[in-house]
């Protein structure tokens, strides 16, 4: 007995962690910068940390009451109705949901590469079928409606991220609604905004309310520092409202999960400070790095080396954790998350070091 022929589906390769990097390099994990995940530096908003001590002792219940109560919240800060809302572990398991409400066998998805993995990954457990459309490393990965339009064959679900991951790239309001207008009846176009906080554009959240042709995808784990506790939601058009209770997995957003996010949508001064470091940081790395850069809009900063491999293995023997770019079929490029004002200028240093030491052909 084995399991069904999964040769078409790639793993997703995420970024390294401390305590394997400290096992596997014999450092002292509190020695260690990590910069590879993208992760909130400066943790979860103390008042989640406080809700979730609050309701540790309430594990034993399924998350009826705080499900509820957190899509309600959701759907008032974007003033949608509560059914538009799909709570869900993580952005990802939203990505789920709509694969599971939209797509039949044998119909489509268009994704981006470079892109996140989750897409096609995703596509594909629902026995669907992917396509892909092109972010050209020469114009700085742009992102418009025309080169999606190129590559559209009628898919069932096309994939925006804005920002985009891992380049940092925008798509415009006004793209977004024209990629939309130009696709198919039939066709979902799904904003992925996991990055929204930190990017200085308008979220695509108001164009589910008057079309029913777009849905946005968001997380707790960025800007909001819980991507421990797998939590995320999407905002769907309100005719896809009642798919919710047919494809949801029953409890899968979980009671300290959702107690922590909804204390989170409440500190409105740990996302700005959050967003405001974030911002200094990726302007530092642009500015401070020897290598050229992309202009980002996320808490990260693509970076092209010249052998991602070789600078991303120094970095660790070093104490800094950055990601590898290969996996995203970028082998010259790594990605640097947004660290703290102490940890930024710090991991540059090391980096220009590895870089001139390296001399890989590479100048900013």
């Amino acid at each position: 007995m084995h399991p069904r022929d999964l040769s078409d589906h790639s793993p997703y390769v995420p970024g390294r962690g401390v305590e394997e990097v400290a096992r596997e390099r014999g450092l002292d994990p509190d020695d260690l910068i990590k910069l590879s995940s993208n992760e909130n530096p400066h943790g979860p908003s103390p008042a989640a940390v406080e809700a979730i001590r609050e309701h540790a002792d309430r594990v034993h219940q399924y998350p009826k009451s705080s499900h509820t109560d957190l899509t309600v919240k959701l759907a008032e800060k974007w003033n949608v109705e509560p059914e538009q809302v799909w709570v869900s572990p993580g952005a990802d398991g939203s990505i789920d949901y709509l694969s599971r409400a939209a797509i039949s066998p044998g119909d489509a998805v268009l994704v981006p590469n470079p892109g996140f993995a989750y897409y096609a990954m995703s596509a594909r457990y629902h026995h669907g079928d992917v396509a892909e459309y092109e972010l050209d490393p020469t114009d700085g990965f742009a992102q418009d409606a025309e080169t999606v339009l190129e590559a559209y064959g009628s898919e069932r679900i096309v994939y925006v991220t804005s920002p985009h991951n891992p380049t940092g790239a925008t798509m415009s309001l006004s793209a977004i609604e024209t990629l939309a207008d130009a696709t198919a009846p039939e066709t979902l176009v799904v904003v992925d905004e996991a990055y929204g906080e930190f990017a200085e554009i308008d979220s695509a959240i108001p164009l589910v309310d008057e079309r029913d042709d777009v849905a946005v995808l968001r997380t707790f784990s960025k800007a909001y520092g819980l991507a421990g506790l797998r939590i995320g939601y999407s905002v769907v058009p309100e005719s896809w409202g009642e798919a919710y209770a047919r494809v949801n997995t029953p409890f899968a957003a979980n009671e300290l999960a959702c107690r922590a996010a909804l204390a989170a949508l409440d500190d409105e001064a740990h996302v700005a400070e959050s967003v405001e470091t974030a911002r200094w940081a990726r302007e530092y790395i642009t500015d401070e790095l020897d290598a050229p850069t992309v202009d980002s809009a996320g808490n990260f900063v693509l970076a092209r080396v010249g052998d991602a491999e070789r600078v991303a293995d120094a970095a660790q023997e070093r104490g800094v954790i950055i990601r590898d770019c290969t996996s995203f079929g970028l082998p010259e490029h790594i990605r640097i998350s947004t660290g703290t004002r102490t940890e930024t200028p710090e991991a540059v240093e090391t980096l220009n070091e590895i870089l001139a030491e390296l001399d890989l052909g590479v100048r900013a």
